[in-house]
């Protein structure tokens, strides 16, 4: 482990609370301006959660079909600090926990006569997709469907569980987690993204501000709220700063790309630019951390390798920002060659050598499709570990 638990989170508090005089909609959210804001009996904020934090992916979708009640239950059973949604809308404007609006891998949808008319060719950020589209499904016809697993090839096991859930929408989500908290006497915490923001409001169907409608009504609007807000578009962060002041992570991409309201906003930078000190400074105004995809701490070489380390973890914590990188899983396929175990591509490798390299690097949290793995990894990172909030 490159930094200590306790003196590298006593640092990067300092530096948060430093940065934060100036971060937009900190203390202008509904909740903070009621004194409510989704702490309960004097809860702490992000800072007290264990660290390194262990995000259930999806849920626990090594294990289940992801984004269903079935694989968040998983994770939470599992031990994950923090479980993850992502976010679309319906034709009729709620939003369902989906990783896509395309929803003909993760649903039953082509089993359906009544719905083969409304699969249809789209341009979604610029990539051409075909498929079966969240926003031409009122929220009542997609409540019909079952969700089935995304990847049988590699997690054959995983389709066991077809047709066991339906699409959950967000708030039953919500609604779910706040029974999970009474029963377990702590909060539960969630990791909600915002999925193609920049489109579906060009459809009208905006997501912020459903969302931050959803946050102040089950009270996880404010800036102790146990939530993170996420996006690969920092204009939608933007947006939900000045909305509410519930934690908020911008994610990254390869270094290469560039976030597609970049692209609409004809602005040059890249991700690359974002992860040098000045895009950290930028990013750092507006929100309090950074999800970039693992090869932005740890590069891999043209044979999948993994090479030195960069500067971004110690860049990142110098202007105050928590680093959850994505996404850590157990199959041979996702790892690191080093760390593969074999030739069956499904099989599991050396997952635990992985997490704890990837731990070792001072990272704040990782999102896991196998929550368990995660934890047991991080258990060397953790002295004197306390419970969430405990």
């Amino acid at each position: 482990m490159t930094q200590g638990g306790a003196a590298r989170r006593t640092v990067l508090g300092a530096a948060v609370v430093a940065a934060g005089a100036g971060i937009t909609g900190l203390a202008a959210g509904p909740a903070a301006a009621s004194g409510e804001g989704g702490g309960r009996g004097g809860d702490g904020g992000f800072r007290d959660l264990p660290y390194p934090t262990v995000i259930g992916h999806r849920g626990a979708s090594g294990y289940r079909p992801e984004h269903t009640l079935g694989s968040y239950q998983l994770a939470l059973d599992l031990g994950a600090d923090v479980v993850e949604q992502d976010l679309v809308p319906t034709r009729d404007g709620h939003l369902v926990c989906r990783h896509e609006n395309e929803i003909g891998g993760t649903t039953d949808v082509a089993d359906h006569p009544e719905f083969a008319s409304r699969r249809t060719t789209k341009s979604v950020d610029g990539v051409s997709v075909t498929g079966w589209f969240t926003e031409d499904f009122t929220l009542a016809e997609l409540k019909t469907l079952r969700a089935k697993e995304r990847i049988p090839a590699v997690r054959q096991r995983n389709t066991l569980y077809d047709g066991q859930w339906a699409v959950p929408t967000f708030e039953e989500v919500l609604r779910w987690a706040d029974r999970e908290g009474r029963r377990r006497g702590e909060r539960v915490w969630l990791h909600v993204e915002t999925k193609h923001p920049s489109y579906f409001r060009g459809l009208g169907l905006g997501l912020e501000e459903p969302l931050a409608r959803l946050l102040r009504r089950y009270r996880r609007d404010g800036r102790d709220a146990a939530v993170f807000l996420q996006s690969f578009e920092p204009s939608s962060i933007q947006r939900l700063s000045r909305l509410v002041s519930a934690p908020r992570v911008v994610l990254l991409s390869a270094a290469n790309t560039r976030p597609w309201d970049f692209e609409q906003a004809g602005d040059p930078r890249r991700v690359a630019d974002l992860v040098k000190p000045e895009g950290l400074k930028w990013i750092a105004g507006f929100a309090q951390g950074i999800g970039p995809t693992m090869d932005l701490i740890l590069p891999r070489d043209a044979a999948g390798r993994l090479g030195a380390p960069t500067t971004l973890v110690k860049d990142a914590h110098a202007r105050g920002l928590l680093l959850h990188p994505y996404t850590a899983r157990n199959e041979n396929t996702f790892l690191p060659v080093e760390y593969r175990r074999g030739t069956d591509p499904a099989a599991y490798g050396d997952a635990l050598g992985a997490f704890r390299t990837y731990f070792e690097q001072g990272i704040d949290g990782i999102f896991t499709d196998n929550p368990d793995t995660g934890l047991l990894a991080a258990e060397a990172f953790r002295p004197g570990r306390r419970p969430v909030n405990g």
